[in-house]
């Protein structure tokens, strides 16, 4: 089964995670631009993440068969810092016309805050001049309150909700969703949020129709290998390999594609991996020899 994980911070993640998202049948990831865990000072910053993202990163998943893809975008906890949120504004056009940006994201909701919002809304254009869908982060906090805030937010600047994922969802927020035309993303973490069992029981009560799971695994405690693990446990679970398939695979694909830049068949072939190859003279072979690796 080959799975095209959505949301996933490999900037975080270590070498041997990619080659066990390989061998885990993951063919592409997407990695949305967040925060690192401390606020960023200056603009340079970001664009420093902002060059990784559409670099190295994206030479780093290849070595291992895996296509790389990103989204782009000022996360909303910077959004509140005002040394960076308007130059990171400025500079993000330049980086929603790269290849492999399929979106804008992460942006949206966190401490609920006005310029939050603000934010929100001005990449909300953003992506509508460019033409790309969007990833939203909603709250850990008040989620229900953020979820709604989120939704009233895209239907006030009248973008298309077909091109709106709302992730970081749970049982009460696809209560919201469901019905609405967006799609609806769940991270899957080994101890908060959701976890395999419970999106088992979403799977069933509601379908996959417009949903998609990620891992996220960013610098916390989280694992990049819960899509994987999430189609175990929803194959242990009866579920139809379809609907499965569907779930990690191709709505994920259809979702992003709406980029205009995501190639489906090229998917159907693993990325060029070669050992040997460099990016700016730096390997991630770190002078081992490839044979032996």
């Amino acid at each position: 089964m080959l799975i095209f994980e959505p949301h996933i911070h490999m900037f975080s993640r270590i070498t041997d995670d990619y080659e066990r998202l390989a061998l885990a049948g993951v063919r592409a990831v997407l990695e949305p631009a967040f925060w690192l865990g401390q606020n960023r000072t200056s603009v340079g910053t970001f664009v420093d993440y902002f060059e990784t993202l559409i670099g190295w990163e994206r030479h780093r998943a290849q070595q291992f068969g895996i296509h790389h893809f990103c989204t782009m975008g000022l996360n909303p906890r910077e959004a509140n810092d005002d040394r960076v949120n308007r130059d990171v504004l400025a500079v993000l056009p330049r980086y929603c016309e790269k290849d492999s940006c399929l979106g804008i994201g992460e942006i949206g909701l966190d401490d609920q805050t006005a310029k939050e919002e603000e934010f929100f809304a001005a990449q909300l254009e953003l992506a509508r001049r460019h033409g790309l869908p969007v990833l939203v982060h909603t709250p850990h906090r008040d989620k229900k309150r953020g979820f709604e805030r989120c939704i009233a937010i895209v239907r006030d600047t009248n973008f298309p909700m077909e091109r709106v994922l709302l992730d970081h969802g749970n049982e009460e927020t696809i209560k919201i969703t469901r019905e609405l035309g967006c799609w609806s993303g769940f991270s899957i973490y080994p101890n908060t949020k959701m976890d395999p069992a419970r999106m088992v029981a979403i799977v069933r009560e509601y379908g996959v129709e417009r949903m998609v799971v990620n891992s996220a695994a960013d610098w916390g405690v989280s694992d990049p290998m819960m899509v994987p693990r999430t189609a175990v446990k929803l194959e242990q679970a009866a579920v139809p390999r379809e609907r499965i398939e569907q779930l990690v695979w191709r709505n994920p694909i259809e979702f992003f594609a709406q980029s205009g830049r995501l190639d489906a068949a090229l998917l159907q072939r693993p990325a060029r991996a070669d050992l040997r190859s460099t990016f700016d003279g730096n390997s991630v072979l770190r002078g081992q020899d490839p044979d032996k690796v």
